[in-house]
């Protein structure tokens, strides 16, 4: 009987019900709202910690710039050097503080859950990626060079291009933003279902059962409290890896004739 009043999670967390716009192409349900407040709040933090900036930073300023110093030194200028990490600092930090913040919501007081564990966001950010790696490729090199710069492996025989060739374009122009959107979903929808599982089953052990059975509840409380704290990682390392393959993918079109 215990069982059946347990409330195990499910992907139902990632398809609530209708807010507002019921109905209509604009309809926005609850993890479209959180992910319109991530994003505003990212943008609000960076106009108010810019919006005079000092010489010598202070407070919120300084919380600012070495956040972008992160991103600038440890990812774009790592993978891209100087000059191009310079050019596309723009798109990297943008991927990267979208990513991370909207990962942060999964962790959020009455917000737990994070619009990143459900397909549409990655999908957006992934095909953001991919055309810029593309079309950096295709601007550089024109379409077709860029092509078969990134499929066809020199100094190889005839016969295995045949079997080189589909691999190498799927690889390329597959794979890469597949996998950029599934890695960062699947992280996430696992994630929040863990830390519901361990959080509602605290609650369950504690306020339903009682008696002896509180004992698991102590246990499931210290595997939430140890998996948030897992999850502060998982969070931070997604937006970073998100970041820091859409930087290699950008560095490998710029030399996509150095195959």
């Amino acid at each position: 009987m215990a069982a059946e009043e347990y409330q195990p999670p499910s992907l139902v967390d990632f398809y609530p019900p209708a807010v507002l716009f019921e109905g209509t192409a604009f309809e926005l349900d609850r993890l479209v709202l959180i992910r319109l407040l991530m994003s505003g709040l990212v943008a609000l933090f960076f106009v108010i910690a810019m919006r005079s900036p000092k010489l010598v930073p202070t407070g919120v300023q300084n919380v600012a710039e070495y956040a972008l110093d992160f991103v600038r030194i440890h990812i774009a200028e790592e993978i891209l050097g100087k000059e191009q990490g310079k050019r596309f600092l723009p798109i990297i930090t943008t991927i990267f503080f979208l990513v991370l913040a909207s990962n942060f919501a999964g962790i959020i007081p009455f917000l737990n859950i994070s619009p990143n564990g459900r397909i549409g966001m990655p999908l957006v950010l992934a095909a953001l990626a991919y055309i810029t790696f593309n079309y950096v490729g295709i601007k550089k090199f024109g379409f077709f060079k860029y092509v078969k710069s990134s499929i066809v492996v020199p100094g190889v025989p005839l016969p295995l291009h045949f079997l080189l060739i589909p691999i190498e374009f799927i690889s390329t122009f597959i794979l890469r933003p597949f996998t950029l959107m599934v890695r960062l979903m699947a992280n996430l929808l696992a994630g929040h279902i863990l830390l519901v599982l361990f959080f509602s089953a605290t609650q369950f052990f504690f306020f339903t059962t009682g008696g002896f059975q509180s004992v698991f509840g102590v246990a499931s409380l210290a595997a939430s409290i140890g998996f948030t704290f897992f999850e502060l990682l998982v969070i931070f390392l997604q937006a970073y890896v998100f970041a820091l393959l859409t930087s290699v993918y950008i560095d490998l079109a710029l030399h996509a004739d150095s195959h």
